[in-house]
This record gives structure tokens, sequence and C-alpha cells, in this order.
């Protein structure tokens, strides 16, 4: 990665500020989010080839609303503002923005007033758009041109060619606007004029030389719980360093169905890898400390306190190490809030407060600038197994929050088989790639049903599965019904002491993704 291919995003509070720097990667040019707020000298300082500013909740001519200095309109840098970015665009430099007479929200007819070899390149002149707005631009800043309208919204976008300023009045990161990725390709690529070398293979490769840089022949130890990001953060160093790496495993037994095993397959003394691996299988540990116990928040803060214990009698055992490794990836960096505004790496992510007793000198967290999708293709670039780079998201506290109520080593050993035959009829339909997230979960429920000739009094298995752009939000996903019913009738027949099997519908909000 070179100073020359970096385009900045300046957020102003958008819902999709993550997605803008997604979409600008995927032209293979890298990307950083960073707050409204961040001084003009640092951004001259960055040299970015192109700035894009968000969206946001604000108007741009009420007092104390998010703004930014017209100098940055000044630096001879390619500007594109997106909805709010582009409003304040035309603020800042004398157009005028109002109240919309009619607000546009959803996919919105728009038509192409201007030249298409720059902006809307392969843009067709009536194209789809997703528009989200209250405000509108009454008039453009001078030396701007009108180059899109809608039939509620004059001003779609406006261009100043001279000075390489953008201002669009609609959304092209979601998938709603139907040319989108082209309009962000052609701002990045032609009219930033990037030569778009970002590349995954390249940042492993680069990335595997900045760790053997920067720890030499110093020890490394990462608490590696099986998912994707610390499975990832656990090949790249392995590849870098081997023997000096350490990871610690802990077996709290709310893994899914074989998913210790498989974690221990690919960094065990089978594996591919050439480190040391230590797994703590500690399940009947934590089946104690969470007997009785019923509200989710107390489990959580159980799971996540034994974690710690057992993470720090393994730490005592290895002694003082000089590096912890840990697998923040760029939304852990991008807080809540405003976002880039806050830039904080979690220091506590995934290992929930570690560096409080492990003897260490520094904290490296080499995936840090990636994106969850860069992860995976990380992953593959590093050689790891399809199964674990794809695998669905999962709760830190593990079933422990998929099942409603008292955990029990029975409770876990019915959601893991009840999971796993829902897990392996969604593939064998082809429909692995559709819900962004699909597990079972154990209700509390009990009910009477018969089987055979004998009345029963069982559990019900409720099945989720979502999909979603964020996690912010999500919908129930439309799984056919024949698949749903193969799915009920495996799991009432091999799995013992279920008998009813439902599919959730609920929504996010005003639900949540999980169960507890």
């Amino acid at each position: 990665m070179t100073a020359e291919e970096k385009v900045i995003v300046l957020d102003f509070g958008g819902q999709y500020n993550q997605l803008v720097a997604r979409r600008v990667r995927e032209c293979n040019v890298y990307c950083e989010i960073y707050s409204y707020r961040t001084p003009i000298e640092q951004i001259k300082a960055m040299a970015p080839k192109g700035i894009i500013l968000t969206g946001g909740p604000n108007s741009c001519y009420e007092d104390g609303a998010p703004t930014y200095t017209k100098e940055l309109f000044e630096l001879g840098i390619p500007v594109l503002g997106l909805c709010y970015g582009a409003q304040l665009m035309m603020h800042v430099l004398g157009g005028k923005v109002e109240k919309a007479p009619v607000r546009e929200y959803g996919k919105t007819q728009t038509f192409i007033d201007g030249s298409k070899d720059k902006l809307f390149a392969g843009v067709e002149d009536d194209t789809i758009v997703w528009m989200s707005h209250f405000d509108y631009i009454s008039k453009v800043a001078s030396g701007f041109d009108i180059i899109a309208h809608t039939a509620d919204c004059p001003v779609a976008a406006a261009a100043c060619e001279d000075k390489k300023l953008y201002a669009i009045q609609f959304h092209p990161e979601v998938l709603h606007t139907v040319k989108g990725k082209e309009i962000l390709h052609n701002f990045v690529r032609g009219i930033c004029q990037t030569a778009g070398t970002w590349r995954m293979d390249s940042f492993v490769e680069n990335t595997i030389k900045e760790i053997k840089a920067k720890v030499g022949d110093g020890k490394v130890l990462l608490a590696l719980s099986g998912g994707v990001d610390s499975s990832v953060l656990a090949a790249l160093l392995a590849k870098a360093i081997g023997k000096q790496l350490t990871c610690v495993f802990v077996d709290h037994g709310l893994l899914r169905k074989n998913e210790g095993d498989e974690v221990e397959g690919v960094f065990g003394e089978k594996g591919n890898f050439d480190i040391n691996f230590i797994r703590v299988n500690a399940a009947d540990r934590y089946y104690a400390k969470l007997a009785g116990v019923e509200e989710p928040e107390r489990k959580r803060k159980i799971i996540g306190e034994e974690f710690i214990r057992v993470f720090e009698e393994e730490a005592k055992k290895i002694g003082a190490v000089d590096f912890l490794a840990q697998g923040t990836i760029y939304p852990d960096v991008v807080e809540s809030g405003l976002g880039g505004e806050s830039a904080v790496i979690k220091s506590h992510h995934n290992v929930g407060g570690l560096p409080d007793f492990v003897d260490f000198k520094e904290i490296i967290e080499p995936l840090k600038t990636l994106f969850k999708d860069e992860v995976r293709k990380a992953g593959l670039e590093l050689g790891l197994p399809e199964y674990l780079v794809f695998r669905q998201p999962f709760p830190g506290p593990g079933l422990g929050i998929r099942i409603i109520g008292e955990v029990t080593a029975d409770k876990v050993r019915i959601v893991q088989d009840a999971d796993y035959i829902y897990r392996e009829e969604i593939a064998a339909a082809g429909l692995s790639k559709l819900p962004d997230q699909y597990f079972a979960a154990l209700s509390n429920m009990r009910s009477v049903g018969v089987m055979g000739d004998e009345r029963t009094y069982d559990y019900a298995i409720v099945l989720r599965a979502v999909e979603t752009v964020d996690f912010m939000t999500a919908e129930a996903s439309e799984i056919p019904f024949e698949v749903l019913q193969k799915v009920m009738s495996r799991i009432i027949n091999e799995v013992k002491g279920v008998n009813r099997v439902m599919y959730d519908l609920t929504s996010k909000p005003p639900g949540t993704v999980e169960m507890e």
C-alpha cells in the first residue's frame, strides 16, 4: 500500500460510512474512515487521491451541525459528497440547502442530465437510485452544473468538473442504487486517477514482512477463539514467526458441534501451521459456574470472567511474552456514535481485559485495517480451509446465549445437534450464502407432543436466519418451506429431547439477531 493509493472517507454520522469504505476497497483502492473533525493539516499530510463526504442525520444550515472548512474544496483533490455530504458541499461553497417540499426515501427513478464520460460513465439516462433525505439543494454553488434530477429533486447530482468536485443526493454505496458500484468506480479509479493496485495477496505478503520486522526474535501470545478473525490472525502470525507464536484455545464447551476438534485440526500438531498450540478443555468448569443461572447478562458475565481465569492460568505457565496479539478488525476501530469521529482501538476486543494480567510489552493488531469480508479473503490467501473462513458469525459467549434459561450439558448437546442439522440442510439446498447468519437456538419452552404411541413433554427448537448489510438492522430470510420442513423432520427424529420446531420471523429492530 502506498500513500498515492489512499482515498479517505470523512464521516458526518452517516449510517453507511463503513459501507462507503468497503465499496472503495472493492475498486482495489485502500480507504480509511476519519471523523469530520479531522484537521485540514492532517488531511494534507495524508495526501489522499480522493475524499468522500458521507451522509448524516443533520441539516447542514443549522447551528452546530457537522461542517468542514472551505479549504477542503480548494486542495486540488477530487471530492465526492454523498447526501448530507453533497448538501454540505453546496452550503459551504455558496449554494442553498432547504427543507424539501417532498421528502424522498427509497428507490427513486433518476434522470441523468450531464455528460456521461466521467462520474456517470456507463449509467443509463434513466436509472434507479436509493434516496434518503428531507433537505434538498435548491440552488447549486457557483461553477457547478446540475447533472441529474428526479421528479421531486431538482438537484440529484451536481458537478464542478474544473475543480473535480461532485455532489450526489443519493447513496451509491448501497446495492439498491442499480449503478452505484459503477459510479463509485468512476470517481475512485477515473476521476481520482488511482492505479487500483491494492490487493489482498499484497496485503498478506506485506503484513508478514511487517510482523517479522516488528517481532524480531520475540514471543507472541494469542487467545485463539476459533472464530474467523482470531483464526486468520493465527495463520498470519504462523506464516511470519512460526514457533515464536503460542496460541491458547479455551474450549468452554459452548461451541458448535465438532468445532473444537476442527480448530485443533487446523492449528494443532496435525495441522499445517508450525506453532505452539494449547487447547484447554474447560467445559465441565463452565457448566458448574453456569448451573442455575438463567438471566442472560449474568450468563455473559460468567462466561467472560471464566475465560479470563482460564487464560490467566495458562498465561502464568507460559511466562513473559513480548507481544499480545489481538484480532481487532476495522469495524472495531471505527467506534459507535459518529463512526470515524471516535476512531479508538478497542484494547479489550475479543479477549475482555487480558492486558491486565498478561505479562507483555506491546499489543499487535495486524488485521485492524480490514473489514470482515477482507479478513475472509486474507484467510483464503493464507491457506485456511473454506469451512473455517466462511464460518457463520458466532457470539463470544457461544451457545450460552443460544440456550434460553439455564445452561446444562444436555441442553448444549440438544442445540449443537439441532444446529448441525440445520446448517447441513441449508448447505445441501445450496442456500448457505443466502442468509447472512443462521442458527438453531433452544427455547426454554416445553410442550406436549406425540411420538409413536407415547406422549412427550420436550423442548422447542427455534430456527433463525437473517439477511442484513451491517447487522444494525436485519430481516428474516425467506427459507423455502420444503427446506424448513426437512430440517424440522430431521431435528425431531434425530435430536433426543425435542418435539417442536419453530421459525423466528422477527426483524431487527424490534428483535435482535441472537436470542439473548
